[in-house]
């Protein structure tokens, strides 16, 4: 079941120590400090969150219960809605992936969920942008908080807040991986631009011809074309060069290239590093190789923690009864080969643990009416191994 409770109508004092810097961060005109580089302007860094928030929102959401014959799914509405309907305007993919990019970048450490009810039934969960949410401690309390939208206070009760990297201070309140990353996001940015400002750079002659110093062309510019054009610009393409021996000297120039400036090796390594702070596989970020035990150790740790984040604040939001809890099956996302997977279940099958539609379901193939449980003969119960007939001397 879920909560079914009136939102507290508390309109907290809003600090006006300095309302003007309030309202500056409320309307986000996008000032920043001279030199400052967002991580969303990073397409590195926004690559690894996009890749984070895309695998956590390709995740079911079960309602689980518990029993005394062990956990069980739960299929009913509230099941329903969280899975595929949480919010009308937006599919679950989109509404999960919002939530995990406020999360991990927008929100620095932090994303807030607004539970909307009819008659005391919840009908949707609004994502709100990270630009319209302050997180403001009531007093000189560092336990207590208030959450502002719009500049209007909000219960941590009556919302979902979501919470990334704990503040050392405040233990509500996420930070993200800002600290760690601005550096790291300033470089990318730098060797992008000398990249670019390189490419484009017109000082890249290959060819550079030595004329006698005594000659006069080079104090007038079309003396200097005309010279170009009688000796180095060949009459067609092909067309061997006839110049004088004693007056010019052709010599060919090795041009620099990134790999001379070592810019691919600075990129690849704040590359790897940003794959290693954020928790990522490199390959992700187009350096190394896609590795599978990699990938799943990726899964079972990053995808997994971030995961267990979202389940128990759902959890602890929206289920009242203490049998009831949310899980993000990431079961789902683990890389295994089709061959392992099949020759587990058989060997499941032959002790009576799985029947052939559980099988045939892991193989991604349809149901067929194989619900019988079977076991090999020579497989009996533990306290009637003593009353096997070959033990039987007689």
């Amino acid at each position: 079941m879920s909560k079914r409770k009136p939102k507290r109508q508390r309109r907290e004092a809003v600090s006006t120590a300095n309302p003007s810097a309030f309202a500056l961060w409320v309307c986000g005109d996008g000032s920043l400090p001279t030199g400052y580089t967002r991580l969303s302007e990073c397409p590195e860094i926004q690559t690894a969150c996009l890749r984070i928030a895309e695998l956590i929102g390709s995740m079911t959401i079960h309602l689980m219960s518990n029993t005394g014959d062990g956990d069980v799914r739960i299929v009913n509405e509230l099941s329903r809605m969280i899975d595929i309907t949480p919010c009308g305007t937006m599919t679950r993919m989109q509404w999960m992936s919002a939530i995990v990019m406020n999360l991990l970048l927008y929100g620095k450490g932090n994303s807030i969920v607004v539970p909307h009810t009819e008659g005391g039934i919840l009908k949707s969960l609004e994502p709100i942008t990270a630009s319209r949410v302050q997180l403001q401690p009531l007093g000189g309390s560092r336990r207590d908080y208030s959450v502002l939208i719009d500049g209007l206070p909000h219960s941590p009760e009556d919302v979902l807040h979501f919470a990334y990297n704990p503040d050392p201070e405040y233990l509500w309140k996420g930070r993200g991986v800002t600290v760690t990353l601005r550096d790291i996001a300033g470089n990318l940015k730098q060797a992008q631009a000398t990249k670019s400002a390189f490419l484009s750079s017109e000082w890249k002659p290959s060819i550079i011809v030595k004329v006698d110093s005594t000659s006069d062309i080079f104090g007038d510019a079309e003396k200097r074309r005309k010279f170009l054009e009688s000796y180095v610009r060949p009459p067609y393409q092909g067309a061997p060069w006839l110049i004088p021996a004693e007056q010019i000297e052709v010599q060919q120039v090795k041009p620099l290239t990134l790999a001379d400036l070592a810019i691919k090796d600075t990129i690849e390594l704040d590359k790897r590093t940003v794959a290693a702070v954020i928790g990522v596989p490199a390959y992700l970020l187009g350096v190394g190789e896609f590795k599978r035990d990699e990938w799943n150790s990726f899964i079972q740790t990053r995808i997994k923690s971030i995961a267990l984040i979202i389940q128990q604040e759902l959890t602890r939001a929206l289920i009242l009864s203490p049998k009831w809890y949310l899980v993000l099956n990431y079961w789902s996302l683990i890389d295994y080969d089709l061959k392992q997977i099949s020759d587990i279940m058989l060997s499941g099958a032959d002790r009576g643990y799985v029947n052939g539609d559980e099988w045939r379901d892991r193989m991604h193939l349809a149901p067929a009416g194989l619900k019988e449980y079977k076991v090999l003969e020579n497989y009996i119960p533990v306290d009637m191994i003593g009353k096997q007939n070959k033990l039987n001397q007689e």
